[in-house]
C-alpha cells in the first residue's frame, strides 16, 4: 500500500522500533500504523517461542546479505527488493523477540510533515484493550478530533468491538476484508485437520495459506504487466519468488503448530465477539472487500456488514485477493480520498477537508478518462480582457474566486475532457458543484453505487449548497456551476444547445459579495457523438421505464424545493442514447465579468438580475459562436483527425477553424 499522502494523519511510534529498523526499509510498503504486541497478554496466551538456533542463523545471515547490497548499491534500485525481504525478516524478529517490555505502536510515516489538526491513523493488528486504552487517552486529549481505526483482517473484527464499546468516541473505521465472516471461511477445516496431521506435513500449511492470500498471484501479474524483456522478466520473477520463500520460511519458524492452532481459534473468538456487538457500533465505516479473497467470502461479508451497519459504505476491488493492502495500486489515502472519508472534525467539510489530487492520482484518472479525449479531441477557446479569442486557456485568469458558468451537454460529457485540460495545462482545479445523489442516498435501490462518483470527488466536486458556494468563494477557487442542472443534463429531443436556467439569479450576488471574476462559457458537440433515442417524455409513456423513473428520483436527495417549474425538480432517468461515429468538441470561454468593486451595487436584486441575464446571454452567444465556426473546420469528423495524427503524431495539436 502506497503512502502517498501520509501527513494527512498523525501516527504514535515508538523510537525504540523504529531505530531497530534497517534504513533501507521504505515506509511505502508499511501500513500507517500497526500495533505489535511484545509480550503475552494474558497467563492464558501462549508465550512467543524462541527462534530456533538455525533459524537464528539464517536471519543474522540474511540481514547481513541485505547490509552488504545496500553498501554496494548505496540503496539506490535495490530498496524495493531489500524492503520487501527486510519486512519480512523485522517482522520476524519482533514475533520471535522475547525481550518483554510494553506494546509500542509503530508507524514509519511519522517522518513526513503533517498538519497540526490531522486526525489520528491507528493500524490494528492487536488487541481491544489495548487499543482502546489509546483511543480513550487520545480522544481525552483531543475530543473533538476523529480517530481513524484501519482493520484488516482480524483487526477488523478489533476495529468494530472498540467502535462497540466506545460509541460516544468519534471513531472513523476503515475495515479490509473483516474476518467477521471467518465461520465461513475455508480456513475453518483446517482447524481439526492440524491436530491430527503428522509434523511433516505441517510444513505445507503455510504454502497453502499463502497461496490462499492470493500474493504468489499478484507478484507474478505485476511483473508481466510491465511487459518488460524475456530476461529482465524471468529475472524480477526469480527475485520476487525468492522473497516468497523467505516469506514462507519465516512463517515455517514463527508458527508452530500450537502457534497456529492459537492463532486461529483467537480469530474464531473475535469474529463470534465482533459479530455480537455490531447492533452496538455507532461509527462512520468504509467497507474494503476484495473479489479474489480465498481465505474469507469477503464479498458477502461486506455487503453484509453494511446492511447491518448504521453508517457504512462499500468499496469493492474486484480482481484482488486477501492481503488487499499490500497490493500493487492499492493506495490507502486514495481510496479515502475518493470516499470523501476523510475530515479533521466532528463534521465533514467538503471544501477545507479536501485534498487535491497527487500528480501520480491525475495521471491515473486522467488515463481512465483518456479515450473521450481521445475521440473527441476537444478544442479549447478563451477570451483575453481585450476581447480578443485565441485557442487554448490564455484567457483565464489563475488567481480565484473565479466562477464559470455554462451549458451543461447531454449526461455532463464535457466534464472529463474540461477539468483535464484545465488541470494539465494551467494547473487550475475546477470545483465543481454537484448533485447532492454523487455524495449520499435517501436509500439503497437502483442509483448508482456512491463508488461510481469517487473521481467526482477526487477532482473537487461538492454537493450543491449555499455553505459549500460561499466557502469556495472564500477560498479563492476556480468554481464550476452549471444553473440548468439535471434539467439541461438530461434534456428531451430536440433542445440541445437550449437553457434551462431558472427565471431568479442563483449566484451572482454571492460572487459580487468576494468580488469573484464570472467567465460564462458555452460547449457544443453532443449532437455529433449521438443522438437521443428515447428521451424523458418518451420514457414516461412505457410502463416499466415509468415505474424504472420513479423508484430512481425516490432514492435521490431532492433539490430546488423552495421553486417551482420544470428545471425545480427533474425526475431521474437515463435516456435511450444511439452513438454516432465520434465528432468533435468545441468550448469557448467568453470575456470575463468582474464583480470586483460591486459588492454594492449588486445588493440589490434589480442589479443582480441584469448581471444574471447578461451571464446568460453570454453563454448563448458563446454556443451560437461555436455552432456557426464548427462547420468551417476540416477536422470536425473523425477520419480527417485520424488520418492528421497518423502523419503528425497521434500527440499532436490537430488543427481547427481560423479564428
Amino acid at each position: 500500500m502506497a503512502a502517498t499522502g501520509a501527513g494527512f494523519f498523525t501516527a504514535v511510534s515508538s523510537p525504540i522500533l523504529r531505530s531497530r529498523l534497517s534504513p533501507s526499509i521504505n515506509p511505502k510498503h508499511f501500513v500507517s500504523a500497526r500495533l505489535t504486541s511484545r509480550q503475552p497478554v494474558s497467563s492464558t496466551e501462549p508465550p512467543p517461542q524462541p527462534p530456533s538456533s538455525s533459524g537464528n542463523r539464517r536471519l543474522e545471515k540474511k540481514k547481513q546479505e541485505a547490509a552488504d547490497t545496500v553498501t554496494k548499491s548505496g540503496g539506490g534500485s535495490e530498496e524495493r527488493r531489500l524492503s520487501l525481504k527486510d519486512y519480512f525478516e523485522q517482522s520476524a524478529d519482533m514475533i520471535r523477540s522475547v525481550d518483554g517490555g510494553p506494546p509500542r505502536w509503530f508507524s514509519p510515516l511519522d517522518c513526513y510533515s503533517r498538519s497540526d489538526n490531522s486526525p489520528l491513523l491507528l493500524f490494528l493488528p492487536g488487541l481491544v484493550d489495548l487499543v482502546e486504552r489509546t483511543v480513550t487517552s487520545e480522544n481525552y486529549l483531543s475530543p473533538n478530533r476523529p480517530i481513524y481505526l484501519v482493520g484488516e483482517s482480524i483487526g477488523a473484527c478489533l476495529a468494530l468491538s472498540v467502535a462497540a464499546r466506545n460509541p460516544d468516541i468519534d471513531l472513523m473505521l476503515i475495515l479490509a476484508n473483516p474476518a467477521t465472516s471467518f465461520s465461513r471461511s475455508p480456513l475453518q477445516p483446517l482447524i481439526p485437520l492440524m491436530q491430527i496431521m503428522p509434523d511433516q506435513f505441517l510444513l505445507t500449511v503455510p504454502y497453502i495459506v499463502s497461496l490462499m492470500t492470493g500474493l504468489p498471484l499478484k507478484m507474478v501479474m505485476a511483473t508481466m504487466e510491465k511487459r518488460l524483456p524475456l530476461q529482465q522478466t524471468v529475472g524480477e520473477l526469480s527475485e520476487h519468488f525468492g522473497e516468497l520463500s523467505s516469506y514462507i520460511s519465516v512463517l515455517v519458524d514463527s508458527l508452530p503448530r500450537e502457534t497456529l492452532m492459537w492463532k486461529l481459534q483467537m480469530i474464531g473468538s473475535a469474529s463470534a465477539y465482533a459479530n455480537s456487538r455490531l447492533h452496538a457500533v455507532k461509527a462512520q465505516t468504509l467497507i474494503l472487500s476484495s473479489g479474489r479473497d480465498l481465505v474469507l467470502p469477503s464479498e458477502e461479508e461486506g455487503e453484509r456488514l453494511r446492511r447491518t451497519l448504521l453508517k457504512c459504505e462499500i468499496r469493492k476491488f474486484n480482481d484482488s485477493g486477501h492481503a488487499l493492502l499490500l497490493e500493487d495500486g492499492v493506495d490507502l489515502v486514495t481510496i479515502i480520498k475518493g470516499a470523501s472519508f476523510y475530515r479533521r472534525a466532528r463534521c465533514l467539510d467538503y471544501v477545507s477537508d479536501y485534498m487535491p489530487p497527487t500528480p501520480a492520482e491525475f495521471r491515473k484518472i486522467h488515463e481512465s478518462n483518456r479515450w473521450t479525449e481521445i475521440a473527441t479531441c476537444p478544442v479549447m477557446l478563451s477570451t483575453l480582457e481585450n476581447g480578443k479569442i485565441v485557442r487554448g486557456l490564455e484567457g483565464i485568469p489563475s488567481e480565484g474566486p473565479v466562477l464559470f458558468v455554462g451549458y451543461h451537454m447531454l449526461l455532463g460529457w464535457e466534464l472529463a475532457p474540461l477539468v483535464a485540460r484545465f488541470w494539465a495545462e494551467r494547473n487550475i482545479l475546477l470545483r465543481g458543484i454537484a448533485h447532492p445523489m454523487m455524495f449520499r442516498k435517501l436509500r439503497d435501490g437502483k442509483l448508482p453505487e456512491l463508488s461510481s462518483f469517487d473521481t467526482f470527488r477526487m477532482m473537487g466536486a461538492v454537493p450543491v449548497s449555499a455553505t459549500n458556494f460561499y466557502k469556495l468563494f472564500a477560498s479563492k477557487s476556480h468554481v464550476l456551476l452549471y444553473p440548468g442542472g439535471m434539467r439541461e443534463a438530461l434534456h428531451r429531443k430536440g433542445e440541445e444547445y437550449k437553457l434551462f436556467w431558472p427565471e431568479q439569479s442563483e449566484f451572482v450576488r454571492m460572487a459580487a459579495r468576494f468580488g469573484a471574476t464570472i467567465i460564462p462559457f458555452g460547449v457544443v458537440g453532443e449532437d455529433d457523438i449521438s443522438q437521443v433515442l428515447l428521451d424523458y417524455d418518451d420514457l414516461m409513456k412505457i410502463p416499466y421505464f415509468k415505474a424504472e423513473i420513479a423508484d430512481l428520483t425516490d432514492e435521490a436527495v431532492k433539490l430546488r424545493t423552495d421553486i417551482e417549474g420544470e428545471v425545480a425538480n427533474q425526475d431521474v432517468h437515463l435516456p435511450i442514447i444511439l452513438p454516432k461515429l465520434p465528432g468533435r468538441f468545441y468550448f469557448l470561454f467568453g470575456k470575463p465579468i468582474e464583480t470586483k468593486g460591486r459588492k454594492h451595487e449588486l445588493r440589490s436584486r434589480d442589479k443582480a438580475h441584469e448581471l444574471y441575464l447578461e451571464v446568460k446571454s453570454e453563454v448563448e452567444k458563446c454556443l451560437a459562436f461555436l455552432k456557426e465556426k464548427r462547420e468551417h473546420d476540416p477536422y470536425r469528423e473523425l477520419l480527417p483527425r485520424l488520418i492528421f495524427q497518423a502523419t503528425h503524431g497521434f500527440d499532436s495539436d490537430v488543427p481547427t477553424f481560423e479564428l
